[in-house]
């Protein structure tokens, strides 16, 4: 297989960095969100990888989808765009491991649709984010109607939505579009820090929670009990169980190591 040339992953202290890089602003086409895809499922099956950060680089995480590319579909071939870009965007979302994207820049449409794939959002003091696809006679059609609704509640929603208005920082705190902000040159140390942290934990139950809360949101609260609770007995009986119990036992808790067997 050809090596990526728009999305690479790199390795280091349990913590998988998957940086986007295609001048000048990171635009999302085709190439861009299948090298996304197959970078996220590497990482999803790499040992040495538990936790991942999204990362677009120091002056843009992501500011959209390639319009000149797009402009050029008619409808039956942007749904089978949408289709796969939607297949790519699921793929990071479905990660079975804590994903953080350090947002520097612009992350607008495609690009904050993406970063509506991470669990957290890390945004440089000087990044906007937003859905503008209204400003072109479109909708979001990665994520935006639905992740970000899941996210901050149908009345936000529908403001981005409807205005296609620019978010900065602050008020991007403010409405629960990003979970911290900090200096534009600290957003991937920041994030790199959590995810290190994240790494630390037990693996098999990061995934078990982070799937608990994910697919719990998609039913009816009986449904997302009756799901928490085949997963939380699915994870008596791993290593990790009793490694945990039994450093708990014997130096409190916060002590164990964690192995993800």
């Amino acid at each position: 297989m050809a090596a990526a040339e728009f999305v690479t992953l790199s390795v280091a202290d349990g913590v998988g960095t998957i940086r986007l890089d295609r001048p000048e602003v990171n635009a999302i086409d085709e190439q861009l969100h299948m090298e996304l895809r197959a970078a996220a499922q590497e990482a999803g099956e790499r040992a040495d990888v538990r936790a991942v950060v999204l990362y677009g680089g120091e002056r843009v995480f992501a500011a959209g989808a390639d319009i000149a590319a797009m402009a050029q579909l008619d409808a039956e071939q942007v749904a089978g765009w949408g289709a796969e870009l939607s297949t790519s965007f699921t793929t990071v979302a479905r990660l079975p491991k804590p994903v953080i994207a350090a947002v520097t820049g612009y992350a607008l449409g495609g690009g904050y649709e993406l970063a509506l794939c991470a669990d957290f959002r890390v945004l440089g003091a000087g990044a906007r984010v937003g859905q503008p696809e209204i400003l072109l006679g479109l909708v979001p059609g990665a994520g935006g109607t639905q992740r970000l609704t899941r996210l901050v509640g149908p009345a936000r929603a529908k403001d981005l939505v409807f205005t296609g208005r620019q978010v900065g920082a602050v008020e991007a705190l403010e409405m629960g579009l990003a979970d911290a902000v900090v200096p534009d040159d600290e957003v991937y140390p920041t994030a790199v820090a959590m995810a290190r942290k994240l790494a630390t934990g037990p693996p098999l139950a990061l995934a078990a929670a982070k799937r608990a809360i994910d697919e719990g949101l998609d039913g009816d609260l009986d449904t997302g009990l009756a799901l928490e609770a085949r997963l939380f007995a699915g994870l008596f009986g791993t290593q990790d169980q009793r490694t945990g119990m039994a450093s708990f036992l014997t130096e409190g808790p916060g002590r164990a190591t964690f192995t993800g067997r």
